[in-house]
């Protein structure tokens, strides 16, 4: 408690000898994007059968607290089983990425959601608060639960 006390102590004199105090740089989602483009491309076309492309699909999960609730999970729990996307069947596997905090994965989702998915409808950018409660919500799920989870959030 008194170290609490002394860091704001020292933070009130900073302010109010109009210092500014570092501010914690945003995450940058298209640098994060580039461990996804290994197997999504550097474009989002995915690869035929194995790793979906990252396009309307995406806009539209996007759209729905579940789809939502999916894209989040597909990063920080993976994602595993058959899925279908844009009417064909996709088999690959995709490993948590579990090193990833909050802000990046929203930085990252917003990436694609901006970026790399453009049709579909309008985009609504994650926020770090949502990605915690979301992570928090799923965090028993394996990849294989969140792979059953598609069709429910709007997987076409």
């Amino acid at each position: 408690m008194k170290r609490a006390a002394l860091a704001f102590a020292a933070t009130t004199a900073a302010l109010a000898a109009g210092l500014t105090l570092p501010v914690r740089a945003a995450p940058d989602g298209a640098a994060i994007y580039a461990r996804c483009a290994a197997c999504h491309t550097k474009t989002g076309a995915g690869v035929p059968g194995v790793f979906p492309p990252l396009g309307e699909d995406f806009r539209v999960m996007a759209a729905s607290e579940a789809g939502r609730r999916y894209l989040a999970l597909v990063v920080t729990r993976g994602v595993s089983g058959p899925i279908k996307v844009g009417g064909k069947p996709y088999a690959g596997v995709m490993p948590a990425q579990a090193t990833l905090d909050d802000a990046s994965v929203a930085a990252v989702l917003n990436h694609v959601g901006t970026e790399i998915a453009r049709t579909g409808p309008a985009f609504k950018p994650f926020a770090e608060g949502e990605l915690a409660a979301i992570r928090a919500s799923g965090a028993a799920l394996s990849a294989q639960d969140v792979g059953k989870l598609h069709a429910g959030a709007g997987g076409q």
